[in-house]
């Protein structure tokens, strides 16, 4: 989209004025991680269908400040300077003109990172596969898996930035040791509960810098609310992931709400942000604790706002709906089609704050037939956006 700033001459002697900013925010997760380490890279390296059909629906949408999630981490980054240079640089078929992005974000996330406990409660530490993954901090088969990108047409602020991996979970108030509730026994360990991190990957809080000032882009990519036992622990987590946000926003002194860097304390009371990611939390469908996101959607520090929407969604929802699989929730509201068990639901926001001017919003989810469906199945997600001016 067109960036455009609006303000009036200054008269000498006054301090700068804030200048009127429209923008487009997004969130894409793009489903590009491997099982394997380093096999993003080596898929970027050749020619990747799946790489050229996310960069189509980028350069399709062109938002300003986007948000990629499942899309694994290398510490040398070489993952994104491929995805970068090779694809959305370059123009894609079915695409539009190449996008670059001079600014991007990305740093450590949990999955896949060792916590040397026996997490699922099998007996064992570690091992391999599946198993390794279990007991690691967030799931995922090797350090990195299913990581964050962000990426910026305007500067971030990379000495502000505030991350939260190694927040740990009994810190938030209120948390709870998943427990099953046929025994009400907990399912971790005292010392092992006293040890575990919150997030799933991580939080981040990143600071964009824009003519209009700067905005607070708040990425996440909370774990399913699935995959567990009679406990919940992953429903359970999913919510308090969900609700570290709230807290952020809440005003009032949190000691305990440290970030990896040891700053303590929420988000300042007159700051504007933008959360954004796969929340994997439908407010009516699906698995989940509905009320963690129906009370981040209604904070009253988040703009209330239609539902970004589409036709293609639409039209899958329905089609499941012919099938027998009913939802509550508006067909035209899904982000995302899970097949068969799971239908389409809602899971992908972008949620600004007060004090944008919200002009328009959508999810990228073109009607089979149409020739942008050609490249919206890159992923089972589909890009959700929102137009602001700041």
């Amino acid at each position: 989209m067109t960036l455009t700033a609006c303000h009036s001459p200054k008269k000498p002697g006054e301090p700068a004025a804030r200048q009127a900013v429209a923008m487009r925010v997004a969130t894409y997760n793009t489903s590009l991680f491997s099982d394997d380490a380093g096999g993003v890279i080596r898929q970027l390296e050749g020619d990747s269908t799946h790489a050229r059909k996310i960069a189509a629906v980028l350069q399709k949408v062109r938002p300003d400040l986007v948000l990629l999630n499942e899309f694994d981490y290398d510490d040398a980054h070489r993952a994104a300077d491929l995805f970068q240079q090779r694809y959305l640089e370059v123009a894609q078929p079915s695409g539009g003109e190449p996008l670059r992005y001079p600014y991007r974000y990305l740093a450590p996330v949990n999955t896949g990172v060792s916590s040397g406990l026996d997490l699922d409660r099998n007996g064992s530490v570690g091992g391999v596969g599946r198993e390794r993954g279990n007991d690691a901090w967030g799931y995922g088969l090797h350090p990195g898996q299913y990581g964050m990108l962000v990426l910026s047409r305007f500067p971030i602020d990379e000495a502000q930035v505030r991350t939260f991996q190694l927040l740990r979970w009994s810190a938030l108030p209120g948390a709870v040791n998943p427990a099953d509730p046929t025994t009400a026994t907990a399912f971790y360990t005292d010392a092992t509960w006293k040890q575990l991190r919150l997030s799933s990957k991580s939080h981040w809080d990143v600071p964009v810098r824009t003519p209009g000032g700067v905005m607070h882009f708040l990425v996440s990519h909370p774990t399913p609310p699935v995959f567990d036992g009679p406990e919940n622990r992953n429903g359970i987590r999913n919510a308090d992931e969900i609700r570290l946000w709230r807290e952020y926003l809440t005003p009032g002194d949190a000691p305990w709400l440290c970030d990896d860097q040891g700053r303590c304390g929420g988000l300042a009371a007159d700051a504007r942000f933008v959360i954004a990611g796969d929340l994997n939390n439908d407010p009516a469908d699906g698995d989940g604790q509905h009320e963690a996101i129906i009370e981040l959607l209604e904070h009253p520090r988040v703009m209330r706002m239609p539902t970004p929407r589409s036709e293609g969604g639409e039209e899958t929802a329905l089609a499941y709906a012919a099938k027998g699989l009913q939802r509550r929730g508006a067909p035209a509201h899904v982000t995302g089609d899970f097949g068969r068990r799971n239908g389409a639901l809602r899971l992908d926001y972008v949620l600004p704050s007060t004090g944008f001017t919200l002009t328009g919003s959508g999810v990228f989810w073109p009607k089979q037939g149409q020739p942008d469906a050609a490249v919206a199945d890159g992923s089972d997600h589909h890009l959700v956006w929102v137009d602001l001016t700041l």
